[in-house]
């Protein structure tokens, strides 16, 4: 492998405009777990979302390898767009009639990623797509057969092709792929944003739907969770601008494809099931601020900002982003606010989850600047 990589070109347009899909598919997503917030209701989510992001991931790596330059590219990648569209609409019923209609946009979308990666301008690329493309096809293929049996032979087979999914890169290896860090790291950063703007949605919906006059009660728990949205978006994006990209660039170019798929698929997916989480809890924390809550929602607002601080430190600590032991310290504490909201009220949770997130944040940086470890 050449000891360059051409760098590709920012972000498009329409790679924005396809990511607006991603805005749709957390917040169906966030509603499945706010309808059923139990261990059934988490399965679900877990299921549904990691064969998502296993493909919407494959997008990303698709785009930076094959630009969306030319119409038929670009028609295609509409195509994809849709497929996603259609997956996402699926989300709510999933697991209840809508397993087939998943099931085959789902395949849909594998198709198109598949045969628009073929297209890399990268030889190598395009091979190595050639011995991952069948085992996506039969992921997808045990999706599509787990929503036409249904009940339990459903969670059995999407278990199965998570799991199929998973294990891929160990079995083909990742040889062949370049990785071009720019546009990369933009691209998973965008994604990061809009589903940190899903909880800010949440919290807009909550007061909205409170059923009584904007008070200052109400203002003050806006503001809190809307300084929660902006603590995690501190933790991913405020504290080191740049370290991402230079850690990924810093990397050897045969080593970042390995490096690129624990960083931004796995850890991510962490990041994501904690917003996902912690949206599905903002909602009636918000709508009922002077109320305590429920033991499941407040869980689940604790439990998914802790799994997202989590994900930010593995993923800080794959990439050698520098110190994490005030972030897993903010992981562990946030735990400590679910007593807040089952015993106080949701107001009291938010204010304590903030206070924890932005003191741990605010210690690391009078520690110093994190730096990549080259």
């Amino acid at each position: 492998m050449p000891d360059h990589v051409a760098e590709a070109e920012r972000v498009t347009n329409l790679e924005l405009f396809f990511d607006l899909v991603f805005v749709f598919t957390i917040t169906q997503l966030t509603v499945v777990l706010t309808e059923h917030p139990d261990g059934g209701g988490l399965v679900r989510v877990v299921l549904m979302l990691a064969v998502i992001w296993w493909m919407y991931g494959g997008y990303a790596w698709l785009t930076n390898a094959v630009p969306a330059r030319s119409l038929h590219r670009r028609l295609l990648l509409l195509g994809g767009m849709a497929g996603f569209f259609v997956v996402a609409l699926a989300i709510p019923g999933a697991f209840d009639g809508n397993g087939v209609a998943f099931g085959l946009a789902y395949l849909a979308v594998t198709a198109i990623h598949a045969g628009l990666f073929t297209r890399a301008s990268e030889e190598s690329a395009a091979r190595a797509i050639l011995r991952i493309a069948p085992l996506n096809g039969v992921s997808a293929l045990l999706i599509l057969a787990g929503g036409i049996a249904g009940g339990t032979a459903q969670y059995v087979l999407w278990a199965l092709a998570l799991v199929l999914q998973h294990v891929t890169p160990r079995l083909v290896g990742l040889r062949g792929f370049v990785i071009s860090p720019g546009h990369f790291v933009e691209r998973h950063g965008l994604v990061v944003i809009v589903a940190i703007g899903e909880s800010v949605i949440a919290v807009g919906i909550g007061v909205s739907g409170a059923g009584h006059d904007l008070d200052a009660s109400l203002v003050g728990v806006a503001l809190l969770g809307l300084a929660l949205s902006a603590c995690l978006w501190w933790a991913y994006f405020g504290a080191d601008d740049g370290g991402a990209e230079r850690a990924l660039a810093a990397a050897p170019v045969e080593r970042r494809p390995a490096l690129a798929l624990v960083a931004f698929f796995y850890w991510h997916l962490l990041l994501l099931l904690g917003i996902i989480a912690a949206a599905s809890s903002l909602h009636e924390a918000t709508a009922h601020p002077g109320g305590a809550l429920h033991f499941r929602p407040a869980l689940a607002l604790s439990g998914g900002v802790a799994v997202f601080l989590l994900g930010d430190v593995l993923f800080r600590r794959t990439l050698g982003l520098g110190s994490v032991r005030w972030r897993a310290l903010a992981a562990a504490l946030a735990l400590l606010a679910v007593p807040l909201g089952t015993e106080v009220s949701a107001t009291a949770e938010l204010f304590g989850l903030v206070v924890v997130v932005a003191a741990c944040l605010a210690a690391e940086r009078r520690g110093g600047q994190p730096k990549v470890n080259a």
